[in-house]
């Protein structure tokens, strides 16, 4: 920690919350460059050879272990792509701490691509935590543009939480996943978006296994100008479960679009979506101000309650 200064911790700390060396493995990158690496007999960090990007190789039958993975962008006009492959092995039980922070007070485009793919083992349980934030006075746009693809084996479990804490001037986010037998995969998304940000998310979930389940939930506050845009596909192959539930407060002049798309190959797939979009309810807020807050105070707890 001693290579990054005052800006670079901020961010580590609101993306991964980091604020010493973590214990375990890990690797942090910083403009495209490494900053610093651990690796352990359980938790493997390899660089790619022909292109940028890591290898996390999680030993088989490891049990409570984690790994931390942040990336920061503070250089303005610069844009990182980075390729990062988890192998997780059978029975093993992980959390995977990622995120990207950016910070640009310049007037060039910002940005970070990262391109993750879950190859998880039998009977593993992984827990992966991604946030996004950006910050920085300068005119310059930062842009996040993840993709995930997702290969679960059998008996195996995911637990997927992806956080836009704000900032991100426009974001695309791809999740693609393959279920195979009693598998389950739960996101859980949030999303704050202002002024004239932009933020799309596309889930497509290819249900293929018997018994698998896969449940996504998506909640997000749209304020100012900004718009966000959420598309979801379930596909049942097999008898499984699969439920997306799409839940956004507006404000101000926003908008949000909610397109799902549910696809039953055979009659035994158990296949549903919910949205609801709409602004605070006035009942929340009088209660809030009643106590002493102003409207703004009031609108602001109740979001961040929301988002929590």
């Amino acid at each position: 920690m001693d290579k990054l200064n005052k800006i670079d911790k901020e961010l580590l700390s609101q993306i991964a919350d980091l604020h010493t060396i973590p214990q375990g493995s890990f690797n942090i990158r910083k403009n495209g460059k490494l900053v610093s690496r651990s690796s352990n007999e359980d938790i493997q960090i390899v660089s790619k050879n022909n292109k940028e990007g890591i290898d996390i190789i999680v030993k088989k039958d490891i049990k409570n272990k984690s790994v931390h993975i942040p990336v920061i962008v503070t250089q303005g006009g610069f844009k990182d792509l980075v390729y990062n492959d988890f192998y997780i092995g059978d029975n093993a039980e992980v959390t995977i701490v990622a995120g990207c922070g950016i910070h640009n007070n310049g007037t060039a485009q910002s940005g970070h691509n990262g391109i993750h793919t879950f190859h998880i083992g039998k009977n593993a349980r992984v827990t992966y935590i991604e946030k996004h934030l950006a910050l920085g006075n300068g005119k310059g746009e930062k842009v996040l543009n993840p993709i995930t693809n997702i290969i679960m084996g059998s008996n195996s479990y995911l637990d997927m939480q992806t956080i836009q804490l704000g900032g991100v001037t426009y974001s695309n986010r791809t999740t693609k996943a393959k279920l195979n037998k009693c598998s389950e995969l739960n996101v859980v998304e949030k999303i704050l978006t202002t002024d004239n940000q932009q933020a799309k998310t596309v889930f497509n979930v290819n249900m293929i296994g018997e018994n698998c389940k896969c449940n996504v939930v998506s909640r997000s506050v749209a304020k100012g100008d900004s718009i966000q845009e959420f598309k979801s596909k379930l596909i049942g192959k097999s008898t499984c479960f699969g439920r997306v539930e799409c839940d956004a407060i507006l404000l101000d002049n926003a908008r949000v679009k909610s397109i799902p798309e549910i696809d039953a190959v055979v009659k035994e797939a158990t296949l549903n979506h919910e949205a609801t979009v709409g602004k605070i309810a006035g009942e929340q807020l009088i209660k809030l101000m009643s106590l002493g807050l102003t409207e703004q105070e009031a609108e602001d707890v109740i979001i961040k309650g929301y988002l929590k």
